[in-house]
């Protein structure tokens, strides 16, 4: 097995989950993540906590979603699953990215509402998602086999506690902040963020982080107004998405166009009130994060970009007992910032064509 496959689970199992001797970890493994489950499954079983693995494969999903014409209902057994799991880590990596492409709107958005209860409960262990380099994802982002699992590579197996330190700077500009504006040519937006907490996303729960790779910094904004143009093409339910504008007004998106994927798009914004309202403001900070992949995992984290999400709000923003943006969707969409723009805060620049005020070269950017 690759060295970097062990490293990989090893940071996954460690540093981003923490397991613990006495955890109940739930392994969700797709089609093509085999050789990374093994080594997680191996470190797993050597820190003495207790394993249990699932399938997920996205061909599976698109065939019951395509079969089942009626009322959908939440997953008891699922639901009892998560309950009882103290860890759930999803091992992505599929053979087909674009597999659930024809899968009906409205059945997607009837099975994403009746699966709400599950997601939450989901989300109320301590979740970790990664992907394991495959050729599909390879091919997806338009690089050879050997090609994308060195970007992958070099995206997880970083210095994360440096990074934190860095990204701290950003968290506290946020954590002070009361209104943020991005600018960069077609956008123009407004959002408000005070009352809010940001999370030094640093790859592990304990920053109330759950992705690997991650490097960002996000926090809950509300009260959007304005216009922000989506310049880096993606895929939302499988299907390909590029040239997305939508205009805020109230803090919910009154009109939106897309050159491609508008059908994507309104999917989406139907899916119920919550959809139209944005849930998160991220500000990728990753450097190992080179090149757009078109995988929101990594993508969302680059250097030089900014993304927004409709949709659910995450509680680590919020204030104890506050409910932010609620919604049965969370879909990020991504902003280059690196040219002729401005990321402000209160009126400061924090943020110039994708140098922050902290890096080096920020006076000549």
């Amino acid at each position: 097995m690759d060295d970097r496959v062990r490293a990989h689970a090893e940071v996954l199992v460690d540093w981003s989950a923490r397991v613990d001797a006495d955890d109940h970890v739930v392994l969700d493994v797709a089609e093509g993540a085999h050789d990374l489950a093994v080594a997680v499954a191996d470190a797993v079983g050597e820190r003495g906590a207790t394993l249990l693995s699932t399938y997920g494969s996205d061909e599976v999903d698109r065939a019951y979603l395509r079969s089942h014409d009626g009322d959908f209902d939440a997953s008891d057994p699922e639901l009892a699953l998560f309950d009882a799991a103290d860890v759930y880590l999803r091992l992505g990596g599929g053979r087909n990215t674009t597999a659930g492409a024809d899968v009906p709107g409205d059945r997607r958005r009837a099975a994403d509402r009746a699966n709400r209860e599950v997601r939450e409960a989901r989300m109320d262990t301590d979740w970790v998602s990664t992907v394991h380099p495959t050729r599909s994802l390879a091919q997806q982002a338009g690089m050879s086999y050997e090609a994308y699992q060195e970007f992958v590579y070099d995206a997880v197996l970083r210095d994360w506690e440096a990074l934190a330190d860095e990204m701290a700077n950003m968290k506290q500009v946020l954590d002070d902040g009361s209104e943020v504006r991005i600018e960069s040519g077609r956008t123009d937006l407004t959002m408000r963020i005070d009352d809010r907490t940001a999370v030094n996303s640093a790859a592990s729960v304990a920053y109330d982080s759950h992705n690997l790779p991650s490097g960002e910094v996000f926090t809950a904004p509300y009260a959007a107004e304005g216009e922000v143009f989506f310049d880096v093409p993606m895929t939302i339910h499988d299907r390909r998405v590029r040239d997305v504008s939508l205009t805020f007004e109230d803090g919910a998106v009154v009109d939106f166009d897309a050159e491609q994927g508008e059908d994507a798009v309104a999917d989406v914004l139907e899916t119920d009130d919550g959809a139209r309202r944005l849930g998160e403001l991220g500000v990728g900070m990753n450097r190992g994060i080179d090149r757009f992949t078109d995988n929101i995992l990594f993508d969302e984290k680059m250097g030089d970009t900014v993304h927004l999400a409709l949709g659910r709000a995450y509680d680590a923003c919020l204030p104890a007992g506050e409910s932010g943006n609620d919604s049965a969707v969370h879909v990020d969409m991504i902003t280059d910032v690196s040219e002729d723009s401005r990321l402000l805060v209160d009126g400061d620049v924090v943020q110039r064509n994708g140098t922050f005020r902290w890096e080096d070269g920020f006076d000549d950017a």
